[in-house]
């Protein structure tokens, strides 16, 4: 009956539940926090699939890089500002009103169509689906 108690009353590594080890801790191991990438960062990593989902010469790429540079920038600043909901919203659609108004003076009509495409497609693009079906049928 003894043993059933101490048993029930032993943990998984056979201490006591209600103890607490006397080794002393160390630190644990340090993990490092990766600083939040930056504006241009993150426009860099997404600038070649738009390029080649869009097929922009270089002054193209060049006019997008820096529109979306220029607003990703200002949604970062508004995240830090840490606005109330309904006034971080306007703050996000007004910058994206502004953004598309630049990308259609910006880029050829065809190729703003298709950058709108790619963005409301969350980056896969149609041209692609396009040629696959293409493929098959021939």
């Amino acid at each position: 009956m003894g043993i059933y108690s101490t048993h029930a009353q032993m943990g998984r590594y056979g201490t006591f539940d209600n103890q607490r080890s006397s080794l002393p801790r160390g630190p644990g191991p340090e993990v490092q926090k990766e600083d939040p990438k930056t504006a241009e960062e993150l426009v860099a990593d997404q600038m070649p699939k738009i390029t080649e989902a869009l097929d922009l010469n270089d002054f193209e790429q060049a006019v997008v890089s820096s529109i979306l540079n220029k607003y990703v920038q200002q949604r970062i600043e508004l995240q830090i500002l840490e606005l109330p909901k309904d006034k971080a919203r306007e703050a996000y659609e007004k910058i994206a009103e502004n953004q598309k108004a630049e990308l259609k003076q910006g880029l050829p009509p065809e190729k703003y169509e298709g950058f709108m495409d790619l963005m409301e497609n969350g980056g896969k693009s149609k041209k692609g689906k396009k040629d696959r079906k293409k493929k098959k049928k021939t």
